[in-house]
């Protein structure tokens, strides 16, 4: 993992762990594949793309604000 990968992950983290904290998600991690991350969301595990992981967690975070 290279340390642009490393950085996005650490953010994800951090942005998952205020989601959980929040109730929007009900768990997360790293998911099988290193370019993956792990978000269970409404009783559903998602493995999705770091890029798009940080990305669902942003708008989630941002409507959950707005609302």
């Amino acid at each position: 993992m290279n340390s642009t990968q490393a950085a996005l992950r650490d953010e994800i983290r951090e942005l998952a762990e205020e989601a959980f904290h929040l109730k929007l998600i009900s768990g997360h991690g790293d998911g099988p594949d290193m370019n993956e991350y792990q978000i269970v969301y409404q009783g559903k595990p998602r493995h999705l793309p770091l890029e798009q992981a940080r990305l669902f967690l942003t708008n989630l975070l941002y409507r959950s604000r707005i609302h």
